[in-house]
């Protein structure tokens, strides 16, 4: 038959599947005339009769030495205050120096508290807790360090707080959620009326980290799930659904030791967040190419009997849409690094690494490894040579037609509906959320904070730390006990600090506020503003409000400048890959359009549907990315068969093909991605479910609404003049009418076969 190259395809003996290698001198007879360019071409590189086994071979050899590596990425995350902290904020400063006096520690706060009133037999419970507390020396608690008890100030004390430092050395997160159940198995449940929790840094920590515990393999079997569900749906297949799956989990473990040898020998940051979203992008975005590959593998397989050369053609013809998806994704991920967020540069490289992966394997590994089953993998429903491609006059074909007659009035309703869904964005409240509201339960530590905030100033447990020079102590130290906001009698030199380093001092005051409040924050900002206006003290405050609010900051800036830098390099991709201007810019704005009706659609249903209390300051900037950098896929997809499909037969029915080509795998890709970001939902943390599924709408807007509907409208509306400056921009008036092409006929006419061999799949 005749390619979409001109070139001429098999002829002679016509089988109903290829099997293994029995079939591949029976290929190599029938087609030595009709390959020429295409076995120069890279596809042959991974997918001839000799190299395709070399392909998998190696992968093989790679996996078996990496695999060490990529169990110990837990193991080489660092979630500590720094990995997450602008690096040059002052809370950062504080921290870093605060080191010169003491050890990091966390305070693991003990409150007991009963409504009416603490009995002889409760103060006698807890002086013996103190002391057993003092002997505790596992797990980094330095139990000889122990204050309190500390009782309210009533004539009849309700309740008493008891501090236990834990040390934070370089192992101190992966032992925190121990040293605190160390310190509950010591000081007990509950019991007779008195209530027992514990909370402070130290607990809050430990509730996090528990949360975290796990996160690789939880996202991971719900990723899967999610993709094998897919799969299943999309193929039809019990074999197909194997190898795509196969090749997914391999990008998995070496973008996961890849990132870990670089951790470890390279200073990258990884971080509980990074480890997790490289599982759901290696999932996502691996899964999306492979679908999209095999669609046009299954094109091929129809026009060509050889599979080696159906395979070679569909790398040659995807190839390049695939690679700018997958440039676009890593390019935005590195955009990344600019942040002034620690934990947000970070997850630059990580996810970047991850995708860079995941794009590696499936031009590679999968390929070869399809290319190796044959034919009978796609069973039950196997594209035979010279069958009629069923996408030709599908669904998507007669929407295309639909909106051919009045394109542009789809266009107006379509951008006006999602305009009217980013009203919701009013709703949106990215300020930050509080501990307390970052748990979609109620742990241990959250209940015991709203337990000490009844009886004790609501900032005790997470103090203000304040560094200064030795000789302004005593005015800095006035002037922070005489700022609004601070318990003015609270100043003090915690225990196991030293007095004074190399002319500095340390200490310590609490705030009446809670510390992750915004009453606290406003506070950190008066503090600040009092202590650098005495000269020569150079006073630094930091402590955990401190940098909640660098943090803050520090994502705003984020925001401002990290949205149109990825904006500029998806533009830039786009126009190299479309070689036009008009049609990426439309495409920009569609995304954008996308991306705000996500937003708004999110805010309402996290106000009146999930009742969470606010989203984090990088909410917004996260969902951007993976929005806009992952969302472009569809349309890079779309719009690249349109253009292939427009140098053939004119723009207005090539966008008609494109459509009816690419609706169905598109559409079975973005319920991927969509799956595999809503199993960030599983987790028990309001910050990843709120971006899980944000991102899960938005891919879904995007798949349904913008990609098929906006997009194929603003193109049949525009007509020629997308591709401007672009030679096709001018096209005649003499080109086809929209409306799917017949395809050629094949050059031989093949026989016709069962699909299957009785009693199974066919061999």
């Amino acid at each position: 038959m005749t390619d979409a190259q001109g070139t001429r395809g098999p002829q002679g003996s016509q089988t109903s599947q290829d099997s293994g290698d029995s079939q591949d001198s029976r290929d190599s007879q029938d087609s030595r005339g009709s390959q020429g360019r295409q076995r120069r071409g890279i596809g042959w590189l991974v997918c001839g009769r000799r190299s395709k086994w070399l392909v998998v071979g190696l992968w093989l050899v790679l996996l078996v030495l990496i695999a060490p590596f990529a169990q110990k990425l837990t193991d080489a995350q660092d979630n500590d205050a720094a990995s997450w902290l602008p690096g040059s904020a002052e809370s950062t400063q504080v921290l870093q120096t605060s080191e010169d006096f003491r050890p990091e520690q966390l305070p693991a706060i003990v409150v007991y508290a009963r409504a009416d009133g603490l009995t002889a037999q409760d103060r006698v419970r807890i002086a013996r807790d103190v002391r057993e507390l003092k002997e505790l020396s596992e797990h980094g608690i330095r139990g000889t360090e122990t204050r309190g008890p500390v009782f309210d100030r009533r004539p009849a004390p309700r309740a008493a707080q008891v501090s236990v430092p834990i040390t934070m050395d370089e192992k101190g997160w992966e032992r925190i959620a121990p040293a605190v159940d160390a310190i509950r198995a010591d000081v007990g449940e509950s019991e007779d009326g008195l209530a027992v929790h514990i909370t402070g840094p130290g607990g809050t920590s430990a509730d996090f980290s528990e949360a975290f515990e796990g996160i690789d393999s939880t996202l991971l079997f719900s990723a899967m799930a999610v993709v094998v569900v897919m799969l299943l749906l999309t193929y039809r297949s019990p074999t197909l659904l194997l190898v795509p799956l196969l090749g997914v989990v391999a990008a998995l473990f070496t973008a996961q030791a890849l990132v870990y040898l670089l951790a470890e020998h390279a200073g990258l940051t990884v971080n509980g967040q990074s480890a997790g979203i490289l599982t759901v992008l290696v999932f996502g975005a691996g899964t999306d190419y492979a679908l999209l590959l095999v669609a046009r593998y299954r094109e091929e397989l129809r026009r060509h009997e050889d599979r080696h050369e159906a395979m070679a053609l569909a790398l040659h013809r995807a190839g390049p849409a695939v690679v700018a998806s997958g440039a676009t994704v890593v390019l935005s991920m590195l955009v990344l690094l600019a942040a002034e967020m620690n934990s947000t540069r970070g997850l630059g490289p990580v996810a970047a690494i991850g995708v860079a992966v995941a794009l590696f394997a499936m031009l590679t590994l999968f390929p070869a490894l399809l290319v190796i089953c044959g034919r009978w993998i796609f069973w039950p429903v196997i594209p035979h040579f010279g069958s009629e491609d069923p996408t030709e006059r599908g669904v998507w074909a007669r929407m295309g037609n639909r909106f051919s007659h009045r394109p542009r009035l789809v266009w107006v309703i379509t951008a006006a509906t999602l305009a009217l869904l980013s009203l919701g964005l009013i709703q949106l409240r990215a300020e930050g959320i509080s501990n307390a509201d970052s748990f979609t339960d109620k742990p241990d530590s959250i209940v015991g904070q709203e337990v000490s905030a009844r009886y004790f100033p609501a900032g005790s447990g997470d103090p203000l730390v304040v560094i200064s020079n030795r000789e302004q102590a005593e005015e800095v130290g006035r002037a922070v006990a005489d700022t609004r906001g601070v318990v003015p009698d609270s100043l003090g030199l915690p225990p196991g600090t030293k007095p004074e380093f190399e002319g500095k001092v340390l200490f310590e005051a609490t705030m009446t506020a809670p510390a992750d409040s915004e009453a606290a924050k406003r506070t950190v900002e008066r503090v600040r503003d009092a202590v650098h206006a005495i000269p020569d003290a150079n006073a630094r405050v930091g402590g955990g409000t401190a940098a909640l609010l660098d943090m803050d900051r520090a994502t705003t800036h984020d925001n401002i400048l990290i949205i149109p830098l990825v904006l500029l390099v998806v533009l830039l991709i786009l126009c190299a890959l479309l070689r036009a201007l008009i049609a990426p810019l439309l495409l920009i704005g569609t995304v954008v359009l996308s991306f705000a009706a996500a937003l708004g659609i999110s805010a309402l249903a996290f106000r009146y549907v999930f009742d969470y209390a606010g989203e984090t300051t990088d909410f917004p900037l996260f969902v951007f990315v993976f929005l806009v950098a992952l969302g472009i896929d569809y349309n890079i997809f779309l719009t690249t068969r349109i253009r292939e499909e427009a140098a053939r037969q004119g723009t207005r029915p090539g966008v008609v093909t494109g459509l009816a080509a690419t609706g169905a795998v598109i559409t079975s890709a973005g319920l991927v991605l969509a799956g595999t970001f809503a199993a960030l939902g599983t987790l028990p943390m309001v910050a990843f479910a709120e971006i899980g599924f944000t991102v899960a709408l938005g891919v879904l807007l995007d798949t349904f609404i913008v990609r098929s509907v906006l997009v194929t409208s603003l193109f049949l509306d525009v007509g020629p003049k997308i591709w401007w400056p672009n030679r096709l921009a001018h096209e005649t008036a003499s080109a086809p009418a929209a409306g799917p092409p017949t395809p050629p006929a094949p050059t031989a006419e093949p026989p016709a076969e069962p699909a299957s061999r009785p009693g199974g799949p066919p061999e």
